[in-house]
């Protein structure tokens, strides 16, 4: 096959560097401590612009020799020891039809061949082993029987009853309901859905005899508008059994090893977004209720990407992550809530992913400058990664006094003192996520082609404290409100700006321009028409601009809200009155719309509204859609779409800023 980094034409000059950074770029995930905790399981992927995928193979750590790849790939991921330790459980996608996904078990250290144990039509989630090693649980899709049909026009039409039918990156779910099924680990049965019927379920943890596990889903009436999780006891015999009340969010659960209690992540009240996630602890017998364990740190116990389970290092206590103004660190958090979440990691990184066996804590690791490597408490495992750029952090007064924004500059390639560049202010999406100390390919990209690179974590974001993740709530909710979207939040952006460019004398103030995709997009859109004056050109990507119309068309439609405090059929000016279009007759910056066409979450059609209207006004507006992506295409996307926006990105940037004194 011919090389598309050489034989495509190269429509960028920052075609190379792009190819650089993205093509072989590799990082460690999924790592899972064997019982005795002597060896490390863990996947590497590694981005292959060639054939325009990734691939992913299972590796093994310890205890002699060096790390090394134990299958062959290329999709081979989620590897889970017996618990005995003696085989190693993964899924891949190895039938004879590529589509379907399959799992095989895998002796370790000693003889026999890896075998296969299922082959489905659906991806496998969640995959564990049953304490008494017999069978492996799994979270799996269940096809209604209108997928049997030859193609879509001998199917019959989907009956809609509630809301959140689909799903970003997965299409349909309405009729394709994630269940909970086991099969046997020898191979010698079939898998068995543990939980048929129209709910969803998510995650898995078996009792310590392999009677039963805990999963979460929404399986009461209602669900799709009260918006309550909870956790529910699935016997491999036997009727099923909610474990709480609709009360709240409840997910993530982890069965202590004497049997007794489940941990778990969640909050209360799931009318209120958002909420920092706890972890809590829930007696499997008896109506005690939840006690919330890590309130001694008011933190994000579920960050974003990445969210773990608890896991139980033995009776009385527990590891978790949370987010920590732009960290993610492993704590120690008591069953009983009786002292604060102690934390076991410190500094400048973002774990990923973590496991604990055998007095052994394995974690992906992540830092500004290189991709997740394996990484113990006390050493490196991996050095598989190549190291890039670092960037300088910092932090902001808010204009009113309330708090202080934490902030990150990275500088250009080739950077010298003396000379003035451009600027490009990033804002994340969420809004309630962070930016933070962990390798990011934009910053990356943006610095390698010449910009000075400046990010923030505005209030309306995670890794803080509940207050302000709940600060931009909207003004009408009953209970928190705040002061909506596009308020205080716009108010930090710009405080980080205006102090970054009184302070730093190599930023050009003439040559400021602003990014941000999906509520990064919302920004860039509000500040494209409220700040002018102030930018050179934006882009706005995968945005949400109408939310009248966002609230109508999205996968999470319904869900809003929960941070406007009014549904839409009540009040629909309340969404009208924090949507950017109102903005968009004010903007007169070239603005660059980016929208993948498969984007469930903010539909394309986010981005026609936007570009009908400043098409219509005469406005200096480019518009380029993506097919076949959805809403993580510039995260995950294929790695060709992914140098083609980056090329997108720095061509518009490098010409809309560039110097005039030239």
């Amino acid at each position: 096959m011919a090389d598309s980094r050489t034989s495509e034409k190269e429509r960028s000059p920052f075609a190379a560097m792009l190819t650089d950074l993205l093509h072989d770029r590799t990082w460690v995930s999924a790592p899972e401590v064997a019982p005795d905790g002597r060896r490390i399981a863990f996947v590497v992927s590694t981005i292959d612009l060639d054939e325009n995928t990734t691939r992913s193979r299972v590796w093994l750590s310890g205890p002699d020799g060096d790390p090394a790849p134990v299958t062959a790939g290329p999709h081979d991921g989620q590897p889970q020891w017996s618990p005995d330790g003696r085989f190693l459980a993964f899924t891949a996608k190895r039938s004879e039809k590529e589509e379907k996904a399959t799992l095989h078990v895998l002796p370790v250290g000693g003889p026999g061949e890896t075998r296969t144990v299922a082959t489905l039509d659906e991806g496998f989630e969640d995959l564990r082993w049953s304490p008494d090693g017999r069978r492996l649980a799994f979270i799996s899709r269940t096809r209604d029987a209108r997928y049997d049909a030859k193609d879509e026009s001998w199917q019959p039409p989907r009956r809609i009853e509630t809301l959140f039918t689909r799903l970003n990156g997965e299409g349909w779910i309405a009729d394709r309901p994630a269940h909970v099924y086991v099969v046997a680990a020898d191979g010698t049965g079939t898998p068995r859905n543990l939980t048929p019927g129209p709910y969803q379920h998510g995650g898995i943890s078996w009792l310590p005899d392999s009677s039963a596990v805990v999963t979460s889903a929404k399986r009461h009436e209602g669900w799709d508008l009260d918006l309550a999780e909870d956790l529910y006891l699935v016997p491999l015999d036997g009727e099923i059994r909610a474990l709480t009340s609709q009360t709240g969010v409840y997910g993530s659960p982890s069965v202590s090893p004497d049997g007794t209690r489940v941990a778990l992540l969640g909050y209360d009240d799931p009318r209120t977004e958002p909420q920092n996630s706890r972890v809590g602890v829930l007696p499997l017998a008896g109506d005690d209720g939840i006690t919330w364990v890590s309130t001694g740190l008011d933190r994000s116990f579920a960050p974003y990407p990445g969210v773990r389970p608890p896991v139980w290092t033995g009776d009385t206590t527990l590891l978790a992550t949370a987010e920590d103004r732009g960290e993610v660190h492993v704590y120690e958090v008591t069953a009983d809530g009786s002292s604060d979440p102690k934390p076991l990691t410190s500094g400048p990184v973002v774990v990923q992913g973590f496991s604990a066996a055998g007095g052994t804590v394995a974690m992906a690791q992540a830092r500004v400058e290189r991709p997740a490597e394996l990484v113990t408490l006390d050493r490196q495992i991996t050095g598989l990664t190549r190291s890039l750029r670092g960037w300088e952090r910092f932090a902001v007064p808010c204009t009113d006094g309330s708090g202080e924004i934490d902030a990150w500059i990275m500088r250009p390639d080739d950077f010298e003192e003396s000379r003035r560049y451009p600027v490009l202010l990033n804002v994340h999406g969420g809004p309630f996520t962070q930016y933070g100390e962990t390798f990011f390919d934009e910053a990356q990209m943006q610095a390698a082609a010449g910009f000075v690179v400046l990010m923030s974590n505005p209030r309306g974001g995670s890794g803080r404290d509940t207050v302000w993740g709940q600060s931009i709530v909207g003004p009408k909710h009953p209970t928190i409100p705040g002061t909506g979207w596009g308020s205080v939040d716009v108010d930090d952006v710009m405080a980080v700006l205006d102090h970054t460019l009184d302070t730093y004398a190599f930023c050009d103030r003439e040559r400021v321009g602003m990014l941000g995709g999906s509520y990064g997009g919302y920004m860039a859109t509000t500040l494209a028409g409220r700040f002018s004056d102030r930018f050179r050109a934006v882009c706005s990507e995968r945005a949400v601009n109408n939310m009248v119309s966002e609230e109508a068309a999205s996968d999470i439609g319904g869900a809003f809200q929960v941070y406007l405090g009014v549904n839409v059929a009540e009040d629909p000016g309340a969404y009208a009155a924090m949507s950017p279009m109102r903005y968009a007759k004010d903007i007169d910056v070239p603005l660059l719309i980016l929208h993948a066409e498969d984007d469930l979450r903010c539909p394309v059609s986010q981005a026609e509204e936007l570009f009908l209207v400043l098409r219509l006004l005469g406005k200096d507006v480019t518009f380029y859609r993506f097919p076949g992506e959805d809403h993580e295409m510039s995260r995950s996307g294929s790695p060709v779409h992914r140098r083609m926006r980056g090329e997108i990105v720095l061509d518009f940037f490098t010409e809309r800023l560039a110097s005039r004194r030239e």
